[in-house]
């Protein structure tokens, strides 16, 4: 009985100690609170939460003296809304300097959340970094010429500020030493950029246009971008290697056509949840060089010069600016004629859409890959000018045929890819692959201490790999994983400190300025995931830029491949760093022992290598 009455004289003790603390806090100017009521206190806390978040909007905007820009109706009522949205996106991942009273459990559970004004600062300066690292990301796609990333990261950067109480005072450093106010620096950055995209008609058949979309005079690796096509504006285009597709809508009859490159990349942020939520809640900023017109006389194609008499000339596929120029395995001759014809049947198997006239042109294996090929998306043939042919570890590869996959559901896209064919010796097709970009390709053929054989090896798994993703092939998938290979992955949270520990099944640890939640999964767990992810997305596509490969001990062919990688799906996109160690001593059966991936690279240690584990 005794310990009844000291547990009750407890309990009013603490009640009385809350309720004080509480009456404190709500007579005083120096915290911000927000009051919740529910019948849990989970749920009255979340009101509480929500309340605190509105209050702190409105206590920041009376305070704020907002310059970083008004609406085009020119009235700051619309922009002080947007900054109050703005400020409704932080949530309990960025709000951890809040403290909470429990005033009252039940039946109708009160709660308060709290916080000190003056630990407002605290607050805002997270995402000031998250934009600094934006802005630092973008700085590095610059130099390796990926013009979508610089505009995609400028942009979100530039959004992420209008989110801050100040965010004219925000300045940055760039790598001459020189201070910018970063709104301004954003915006000039974007204007630079996007200057220098150019888009133009290379051929045109029918409704169809091809483009040349190139980034400082050079085919641009990747951009996205949308068009008028004479009765909408279309869904989000992407390009590869220089080369795009304008679908117009039958009997355009305009000379030219009005494109505008894509910088907000709203489906690609789901991956950086603070992004997201601030992009869904203020008005896109407009910039004026983003819209280009098309004319739709096609360029005239300058002749290239013959060579001189014992000179070689590499292919477009293969030149490098490295002082080697690498060719293919083998380039054939004559012996093409007995591959051409097939090709062309295939070819216009695809335009007419009579897919089994071409049955015979496939092995098994191979008939099924091309059903799976066909039925990703819309597909269409571009270019089929510059297929050649050439020999490689006894087999025939066809390269040179591109064609664009377009979709309709989720996030609406369409890719161009080149597709690669491969001849067993019966002269059928056994297998399909989409190429590498010219990033990929050339960071793997310029690898001069490796022979030959061992840099097309590897070229060659990277384009099975990204295409069995493409066409859902868990039976590839399965084939190339080692039984017991080491397989991370990670999805992204918020910040929090660094920590590795692959010994666990889940492990969160800091990249940059993001939180990652690692999964360690075994063969059979990641194949059951990788199989619930291909039925809930109409499609998957995955692009790779530049890559670093390192060989692994000192005899046989394994090797580490860091590479870059965008990954888009139907319902989801990110961008990060895949490692893959993979032992290619059977070339035609490369086996993976260890796949990580990381969003960014760490500002310590880089990229995960296969000594982190």
């Amino acid at each position: 009985m005794n310990r009844i009455f000291a547990t009750c004289a407890f309990l009013l003790l603490s009640l009385g100690a809350f309720a004080q603390a509480w009456e404190e806090i709500r007579d005083s100017e120096e915290y911000i609170y927000g009051e919740g009521w529910g019948p849990t206190v989970a749920e009255a806390d979340k009101q509480a939460l929500a309340t605190l978040i509105s209050m702190i909007a409105t206590n920041v905007s009376s305070l704020s003296q907002r310059t970083l820009e008004v609406n085009s109706s020119g009235s700051d009522v619309s922009e002080q809304s947007q900054f109050q949205n703005s400020v409704q996106t932080y949530s309990q991942a960025t709000l951890t300097n809040t403290k909470q009273i429990v005033l009252q459990k039940g039946p109708e559970a009160h709660v308060v959340r709290w916080m000190k004004a003056s630990e407002l600062d605290k607050m805002f300066d997270q995402r000031k970094r998250k934009a600094l690292d934006l802005v630092e990301t973008a700085e590095r796609a610059e130099e390796k010429g990926e013009a979508d990333v610089v505009l995609r990261n400028c942009y979100w950067a530039l959004t992420l500020l209008k989110s801050l109480q100040y965010p004219n005072e925000v300045t940055y450093r760039d790598g001459n030493g020189r201070e910018h106010v970063l709104t301004n620096y954003l915006k000039e950055k974007m204007d630079e950029t996007l200057s220098q995209l150019k888009a133009s008609c290379v051929g045109q058949d029918g409704n169809d246009v091809r483009l040349l979309i190139t980034y400082k005079d050079k085919p641009v690796s990747s951009v996205d971008y949308t068009y008028f096509d004479g009765q909408s504006w279309s869904a989000i285009y992407s390009a590869k290697d220089g080369c795009g597709i304008m679908e117009l809508a039958p009997g355009y009859t305009d000379a030219q056509v009005q494109l505008q490159f894509e910088y907000e990349y709203k489906g690609e942020a789901k991956s950086y949840p603070e992004v997201e939520a601030v992009l869904n809640v203020v008005t896109k900023t407009p910039m004026r060089r983003a819209t280009t017109n098309v004319k739709l006389e096609p360029q005239k194609k300058e002749k290239t010069p013959k060579p001189k008499k014992g000179e070689v000339v590499a292919t477009n596929t293969f030149t490098t600016n490295s002082i080697e120029i690498l060719q293919p395995p083998t380039a054939m001759g004559k012996e093409a004629k007995n591959y051409m014809p097939v090709v062309e049947r295939v070819v216009a198997a695809i335009k007419q859409k009579n897919y089994q006239s071409v049955r015979d042109c496939f092995t098994d294996k191979g008939w099924d890959m091309f059903r799976k090929l066909v039925e990703y998306g819309r597909a269409k043939v571009l270019d089929s000018k510059d297929i050649r042919f050439f020999e490689d570890n006894g087999s025939v590869v066809e390269r040179g045929l591109r064609m664009s996959f377009s979709f309709a559901k989720g996030v609406k896209k369409l890719f161009v890819e080149d597709v690669v064919l491969t001849f067993d010796g019966t002269q059928k097709i056994d297998n399909i692959a989409f190429g590498l970009g010219k990033t990929a390709e050339d960071d793997i053929l310029n690898k001069g201490v490796w022979d030959q054989q061992s840099r097309f090896a590897i070229m060659n798994f990277l384009e099975n790999y990204k295409t069995a993703y493409a066409l859902k092939r868990l039976d590839y998938i399965e084939s190339v994983f080692d039984d017991d290979a080491v397989i991370i992955t990670g999805t992204v949270i918020h910040r929090a400190s660094r920590s590795v520990n692959v010994e666990n099944q889940s492990t969160i640890s800091q990249e940059g300025n993001l939180i990652i939640k690692k999964n360690r999964q075994t063969k059979d767990e990641y194949l059951k995931n990788l199989k619930r992810c291909f039925e809930r997305n109409e499609f998957v596509n995955i692009r790779f830029a530049s890559n670093d490969v390192m060989k692994m001990g000192q005899g046989g062919e394994s090797y580490a491949i860091q590479i870059e990688q965008d990954y888009y799906s139907s319902t989801y996109g990110d961008k990060g760093y895949l490692m893959l160690m993979v032992d290619i001593n059977e070339p035609t059966k490369p086996l993976i022992k260890l796949r990580t991936w990381q969003p960014e690279k760490d500002p310590e240690f880089g990229l995960y290598g296969p000594g982190d584990f």
